[in-house]
This record gives structure tokens, sequence and C-alpha cells, in this order.
């Protein structure tokens, strides 16, 4: 009885296994490129805030 698995079931599930395998590489890339772009997004959103600061005080808007 022990190792009683049918070669098909058997490639079935290593293929399941590389299929989800993929996903999480590709996830983990997305997320890595989202964190790349979205580190500097409050040092720019600072500088945005400073220039409109600079603009309304010198009547530019």
């Amino acid at each position: 009885m022990r190792g009683d698995i049918d070669t098909d079931t058997l490639l079935k599930v290593v293929l399941v296994l590389a299929v989800v395998w993929l996903a999480l590489e590709i996830l983990e890339v997305f997320l890595d490129t989202l964190a790349f772009i979205l580190t500097p997004l409050p040092k720019i959103l600072g500088l945005v805030l400073i220039v409109l600061i600079v603009l309304y005080f010198l009547d530019r808007i």
C-alpha cells in the first residue's frame, strides 16, 4: 500500500507546486518593483508641498 500513487497524480501535484512557486516569484518581483517606486514618494510629496507654499507666497497660484 505504501507508495501506491499513480504517476499522473504525482505529475499533477508537481505541476501545481511549480505553478504556485512561479506565481510567488512573480508576486515577489512585482512587490519589489512597487516598493522601489514608492520609496522616494514621501520626499517627492514634501518637495511638491514646499514648491506650492513658495508659489503661494509669491502669488503665482
